[in-house]
């Protein structure tokens, strides 16, 4: 398996782990996603009204934000394999039982015990990148998974409207469960939780991770306390909630929008629906090449990846602003994308700092950021059907609320060391 098993040459096993961890991220959306565009379907068979579909749509990203701190956290003391393995086999067999619903209750059980198993995705692939990578590489390595994560986003709505053409929207979400079974096996074949043990990691490789042992399982007594009191986590913390508030409308409400507002047809809104998805999909890419060279410019990580961050939410305030007074449907997806393009220059550098700043505490404190940023994602989407029922379908407001919160994130931005490891800040502040 690997290039040079006693050599110089390191082996490069961690091509397979970036390999793992963007193909899950594929999945992961994919599971996501589908329902957003499944959901007049399945409104009309099971009799919902839209904001029975807006709890539907809350129940799992409330179930994701809750339970990411666990996930992280279990990441943290009993290595990521276990933890990661079960959780994308129980995600998956709750995608199946999606198709299975009956009716609102079941939906909504099915779809809330699906958001758990999720919560343990990005926090567990965030420790595995801190366990398997050299520290240089982190931050490029979150750009292409969010990437991944993003694009298999952006083309869910068109590859649910694929199978639906062939088999019925329930079938289409056990065909879609079925994948992610298939990738919890692989994974647990190949995968360990200390590249030492892996026997394609040879020592020329190990070389490169030098330090990164440290980070690996065992670490279940996380300062919470620190975490709490320290600005930059709480900043983290708001910034990434006001970003999920609207970045969460692209993967519920949307296509809804596009048809009822702007008059698109099923397959069309489909196409533009994905439009958000793919233009942050190239964003976080770009974000994680541009910090590389601005860091190089200016000399300063930190003020690197706190320009990009408030650059990003600001932009993407100011998009969501605009597009609702463009006629044309497909030019106001444009400026749509392009606040998901903003929105996602933010990401490489957030989860970044996660890594940094947590270091062996990593997953507990990315469950902790997406669990505050997922709260916000819940609330977003029944916020969203309140504020149409309250002003007779006026889908602007719902957008200069999205707008108002990303602006508040962009400030916050403003107040993050996104660099300065836990550990050694308290030691610093300490007398």
């Amino acid at each position: 398996m690997s290039d040079s098993p006693t050599g110089d040459r390191p082996s490069n096993a961690k091509h397979k782990v970036i390999l793992f961890a963007v193909s899950l991220a594929i999945v992961t959306y994919i599971h996501r996603v589908c329902i957003s565009q499944a959901a007049p379907d399945i409104q009309s068979d099971l009799g919902l009204t839209k904001e029975q579909m807006g709890v539907v749509f809350s129940a799992f990203i409330l179930a994701y934000g809750l339970f990411e701190i666990p996930g992280g956290w279990l990441s943290d003391k009993l290595g990521p394999r276990r933890v990661l393995a079960g959780a994308v086999l129980m995600w998956s067999i709750f995608t199946m039982a999606t198709g299975w619903a009956w009716g609102l209750g079941s939906l909504v059980v099915f779809r809330f015990l699906f958001g758990v198993g999720q919560a343990t995705c990005f926090p567990n692939l965030t420790k595995i990148f801190t366990i398997w990578l050299p520290a240089k590489e982190r931050i490029r390595a979150q750009g292409i998974m969010w990437l991944s994560a993003r694009w298999g986003g952006a083309f869910t709505p068109l590859l649910v409207v694929g199978v639906m053409s062939f088999v019925s929207w329930q079938m289409t979400f056990v065909l879609f469960g079925a994948i992610g079974i298939l990738w919890a096996a692989v994974f647990w074949m190949w995968f360990r939780d200390n590249p030492a043990d892996h026997t394609s990691v040879n020592e020329a490789e190990l070389a490169l991770l030098e330090g990164a042992e440290e980070n690996a399982s065992g670490h279940g007594d996380v300062p919470w306390m620190k975490l709490i009191t320290s600005r930059s986590v709480l900043m983290l913390w708001l910034q990434y909630f006001c970003m999920s508030y609207g970045w969460y409308f692209y993967v519920t409400w949307l296509p809804t929008y596009l048809q009822e507002e702007r008059g698109v047809s099923f397959t069309n809104s489909a196409l533009l629906s994905g439009l958000p998805l793919f233009f942050g999909g190239i964003s976080c890419f770009v974000a994680s090449r541009l910090l590389g060279r601005l860091e190089h410019r200016i000399g300063n990580a930190g003020k690197a990846r706190r320009m990009v961050g408030f650059v990003g939410m600001m932009g993407a305030s100011v998009m969501l602003v605009i597009s609702p007074e463009i006629q044309s449907p497909t030019l106001a997806m444009v400026a749509l994308g392009m606040a998901s393009f903003s929105n996602d220059l933010a990401m490489p550098g957030a989860w970044g700092a996660c890594m940094d700043v947590g270091g062996k505490y990593a997953g507990s404190l990315a469950g902790s950021m997406n669990m505050m940023g997922n709260l916000g994602g819940a609330f977003g989407p029944i916020f969203v059907a309140q504020i149409l029922a309250m002003s007779g379908n006026n889908w602007t407001l719902t957008f200069w609320v999205s707008a108002a919160l990303y602006a508040i994130g962009a400030v916050s931005w403003l107040f993050i060391d996104p660099v300065t490891p836990l550990e050694d800040a308290a030691t610093s502040h300490s007398h």
